[in-house]
């Protein structure tokens, strides 16, 4: 979770600063307007850090009583949260007698990047080893700790804090992230790190902090705030075009492949551009060929408690009955452990419907019926 004071150059963005480094200061110009996601995850983090610290025998004042979005899900995941950290500091008790644990601990690595923290969500500091845990309530977006460029920065925060007291040599970093069913942990060396810091990451902060360097389309685009009107997203998007005139009047494997490729990134884009568009004619822009109109909607009842009790009187039933589902189910129960007790051997999770995935997604290859029985 980053400090609560903005830096130009976040450590929650270095994908896409160090990436394409010009992008950083137009972010910066734009006001940040949290949504309810990041909201909500600022909250679990609330609890997150309350349940550490309790555990560790220090005195917190229990937050839950003035927590927006606290129900039982986020109860269940903090309570993940705080056995995996424990589970850690454990297994570092097996070489460390006494390790340091830090709990919302601000990390600085300005010898790298101009104004650069973070705050790191739990630190463990044994003798040869640092270990960097960052707790992430996202639902969207799977995040892997192997090369991640946010973790990186964190790790280089909490080794200016130690490098000098101890002998590290190694440094684990671990992404817990309960909403996606994901911890996912990358170990790398001192000498590794120092290395990425000195030749990747110290060049593109110098860039970024001038505003200068080439802009660069690719995955970091999808958080990046002008990307709806950026020349260079657009370019690389707009390659698939090309596809529509290509001669022969089918298009070959090797044509179809790119397009896959692209096909995402493009809806992605375009849904950006229209998002952008409509929030500039509503503040009184004028897009030659356009124009606002209301969108389609459903008629809904304004006093369902009204509507329902008339109904009742004329002789009719005005309600639907029917179970829940398994997400609202698993809120009522007070979580996945009570819901399992009590109805787990009715529950099972369907085949997902097979869709293309990059040979990069950690999902395993669908395994069809067909495929099963079929002869070698």
């Amino acid at each position: 979770m980053d400090n609560k004071r903005h830096s130009p150059l976040p450590p929650s963005s270095a994908a896409r600063w160090i990436a394409c480094p010009p992008s950083a200061l137009k972010n910066a110009e734009i006001e940040d307007k949290p949504s309810e996601a990041a909201l909500e995850g600022t909250a679990a983090h609330t609890l997150c850090e309350y349940k550490v610290k309790t555990a560790l025998g220090e005195t917190v004042e229990n937050p839950i009583e003035n927590l927006d979005y606290y129900n039982a899900e986020m109860e269940e995941h903090t309570d993940g949260y705080l056995q995996y950290v424990l589970e850690q500091v454990e297994k570092t008790k097996e070489t460390c007698k006494d390790p340091i644990i830090l709990v919302e601990q601000r990390l600085d690595f300005t010898n790298y990047v101009p104004h650069g923290f973070g705050t790191g969500d739990c630190v463990i500091v044994a003798d040869d080893n640092l270990t960097v845990i960052d707790f992430k309530y996202g639902l969207g977006v799977l995040v892997e700790a192997e090369n991640n460029p946010q973790m990186m920065c964190y790790a280089i925060g909490a080794l200016n804090l130690f490098d000098t007291l101890y002998d590290i040599k190694t440094i684990t970093m671990s992404i817990y992230q309960p909403r996606r069913d994901n911890v996912s942990t990358a170990v790398i060396t001192k000498d590794e790190l120092l290395q990425w810091a000195e030749r990747v990451l110290k060049p593109a902060a110098a860039l970024a902090i001038k505003g200068e360097g080439e802009y660069k389309a690719g995955e970091h685009c999808k958080f990046c705030k002008i990307g709806a009107v950026c020349r260079k997203r657009a370019e690389y998007n707009l390659k698939l075009a090309r596809y529509d005139f290509a001669p022969p009047p089918t298009l070959t494997d090797t044509e179809i492949s790119a397009i896959l490729e692209f096909g995402d990134k493009l809806k992605t884009w375009i849904d950006d551009v229209q998002s952008y568009a409509v929030s500039e004619a509503l503040k009184g822009k004028h897009w030659d060929g356009w124009k606002v109109v209301e969108g389609k909607s459903n008629r809904k009842f304004t006093d369902e408690s009204a509507v329902a009790e008339i109904v009742k009187n004329a002789g009719f039933d005005p309600f639907e009955t029917k179970v829940v589902g398994i997400g609202e189910m698993k809120k009522r129960l007070g979580g996945d452990k009570k819901m399992n007790k009590l109805i787990g051997k009715y529950i099972v999770k369907p085949q997902g419907k097979p869709t293309l995935a990059p040979e990069t997604d950690s999902r395993p290859a669908f395994s069809s019926a067909a495929e099963d029985f079929k002869e070698d």
